[in-house]
């Protein structure tokens, strides 16, 4: 149990630090400033994606799955694990991301102190 709670919280913690992260300003389309931003998010935080348009279409999907009744970040992530095809890690890296850029109100409920989604990998 012990070892589940250690790796509920590391999950949570690499969540919430990937969700704050900061994207320096890119040379950003203008027509899509955020999927720019988005993109340039994910490849500085090392994670791996063959086609960005394919990275964008996971990354919008990312606020529709959270808001599904009883999903998790970790159910989340290891959902967009299994779709982009990488390993846990990297996808908590990608879903945290794009909490930050797709999921405006997630961001501002987190930024106040609460969270409007379970962060727990094992819903405890």
């Amino acid at each position: 149990m012990l070892r589940k709670l250690g790796s509920t919280t590391a999950l949570s913690a690499a969540f919430l630090t990937a969700a704050a992260v900061t994207v320096a300003p890119a040379q950003a389309d203008p027509a899509n400033p955020v999927d720019d931003a988005f993109l340039n998010a994910v490849t500085e935080a090392g994670v791996v994606m063959g086609d960005p348009s394919s990275a964008v279409s996971l990354g919008q999907q990312v606020c529709p799955m959270l808001s599904e009744p009883g999903q998790t970040a970790a159910d989340v992530a290891a959902k967009v694990a299994d779709t982009g095809g990488m390993s846990l890690g990297p996808a908590t890296m990608f879903t945290g991301i794009a909490v930050s850029m797709f999921c405006p109100t997630v961001m501002s409920s987190i930024g106040s102190g609460q969270s409007p989604i379970p962060l727990s990998l094992f819903g405890l």
